[in-house]
């Protein structure tokens, strides 16, 4: 089976998506085509920090682009919902006939390096930090991901990579993108809270059917908070021979299968 055949998901961690849709949706799919499934775990941090008394805090960039601080005590919070996460959706894919493989302890599948100075803003004024634990993408594991597919298996990928400073933070969006263009994926579908990309958010009457590549830097002026990290995950993942990254509402029944039949916002080069 050809490699663009391979459709990547990455599933919002946020609340609202309807988990059991989606694993619906993508059981059907998995007839159809090999599948590799990325989730985020925002919602699932937000409570297990509430439960423990976790004060919830963003760094936001200079230029606007916003993530959580995650400094040593939030990052090992940080890997206990991951798993979680991923444990709940392996477990949800296996109900309904898929042979789903988590990659979220030993064999996590991306490897990263940490942020050791990240600019802020803090109270107005640019600061650097230097305790967070969040990180880039470096490489992906393809041997790992590429051995689970061809046994039949879904790999699925928390937002988690390794670095010699132990496990981090990284963008779920990114790493989809990430894993999607390493394995040479045909299709990235991002799930989103929000319909897909909008020139005036929420004016319905400015969504973006469809972006290429060339236009690229337009969207990420129109793109508003977590939509510009789609924006520039669908950039790293069309540079690296990624066909289409389609961004679409989650929160529906059979929304993968409607965003691959059309619906959302396509980027395309």
């Amino acid at each position: 089976m050809s490699s663009k055949e391979l459709l990547v998901v990455k599933l919002g961690g946020g609340e609202g998506l309807d988990m059991a849709a989606a694993c619906n949706d993508l059981a059907g799919i998995s007839v159809e085509r090999p599948l590799l499934v990325v989730h985020g775990v925002s919602a699932a941090m937000n409570q297990l920090c509430a439960e423990r008394g976790i004060e919830v805090q963003t760094l936001t960039s200079p230029s606007g682009h916003s993530s959580r601080y995650t400094p040593p005590e939030v990052r090992d919070v940080y890997v206990c919902a991951a798993r979680h996460v991923n444990d709940s959706i392996v477990t949800a894919l296996d109900l309904r006939g898929i042979c789903a493989r988590g990659f979220s302890r030993e064999d996590v599948a991306l490897y990263g390096d940490r942020k050791r100075a990240i600019r802020a803003l803090v109270n107005g004024r640019v600061r650097v930090v230097r305790d967070d634990y969040s990180g880039t993408i470096r490489r992906v594991d393809l041997a790992a991901l590429k051995e689970a597919i061809k046994n039949e298996h879904v790999p699925v990928l928390p937002p988690m990579a390794k670095s010699e400073d132990g496990l981090l933070n990284v963008d779920g969006d990114r790493a989809a993108a990430a894993a999607a263009g390493a394995l040479g994926a045909g299709t990235l579908v991002i799930l989103s809270n929000v319909r897909g990309l909008y020139r005036r958010f929420p004016d319905e009457d400015s969504f973006v059917n469809g972006v290429e590549l060339s236009q690229i830097d337009d969207a990420l002026d129109w793109a508003q908070g977590r939509m510009k990290r789609k924006v520039l995950a669908a950039q790293e993942a069309l540079t690296q021979g990624v066909e289409r990254v389609i961004v679409t509402n989650g929160r529906g029944r059979n929304a993968i299968s409607q965003a691959l039949a059309g619906e959302g916002t396509w980027f395309t080069k």
